[in-house]
């Protein structure tokens, strides 16, 4: 799991580095846009810390991609060709050292397509707020309840979310997840932004 951690963090690092290349934007401009310190993105991309998953998605909003983008390896070392398969034991499986909550992500990395699948297991008790301010591109997102019981709250509005339901919403307004159970919550999360930067 270590090795993992370590190899995640490193990847992160390097594709929040070509990122900021390609977009040509300063430590100080990807701060201001992000709403993250200087010297936070700065231990990040020397991959010294591992980053929440409430600052990873502040750097992907400020990029204008969906976070699962931020897993993905990075263009230099990544095939000429995408491939439209990923097998299941090929998928990137993060952990959020905060919450706790794990993410695996479904959808073939780097293949052109307009959305992305992500499967997220939310352990009791956990809770995460994302506030989308420093998102620059319009982005929609559908949370599918595969298994137990979660509380979404997007802006004002509260849904409890069981078995089956499913939740649509754009992304321009906070969003809190909320497990009040004692049960492990499973969710799979499609999101599309309406313009792919890759």
């Amino acid at each position: 799991m270590k090795d993992t951690t370590l190899s995640l963090n490193e990847r992160i690092a390097q594709r929040v580095r070509e990122l900021r290349a390609e977009q040509e934007l300063s430590l100080e401009e990807l701060a201001e846009r992000s709403g993250v310190s200087r010297s936070m993105i700065s231990l990040i991309e020397r991959a010294e810390t591992s980053p929440t998953a409430v600052v990873l998605e502040k750097l992907a909003a400020a990029f204008g991609v969906v976070l699962s983008t931020l897993f993905e390896a990075p263009t230099s070392s990544a095939r000429e060709k995408p491939s439209p398969l990923v097998r299941h034991a090929e998928q990137v499986v993060w952990k959020d050292p905060d919450t706790g909550y794990v993410r695996r992500n479904v959808s073939p990395p780097g293949f052109p397509q307009p959305f992305q699948i992500v499967e997220v297991h939310f352990p009791p008790g956990a809770r995460v707020v994302f506030d989308n301010a420093s998102r620059h591109r319009p982005a929609t997102q559908q949370i599918w309840v595969l298994e137990g019981t979660i509380e979404l709250t997007v802006g004002k509005e509260r849904h409890k979310l069981q078995d089956g339901d499913c939740l649509a919403m754009r992304l321009d307004r906070p969003i809190s997840f909320h497990n009040r159970t004692r049960h492990t919550a499973r969710y799979a999360v499609v999101i599309a932004t309406e313009r792919f930067s890759r």
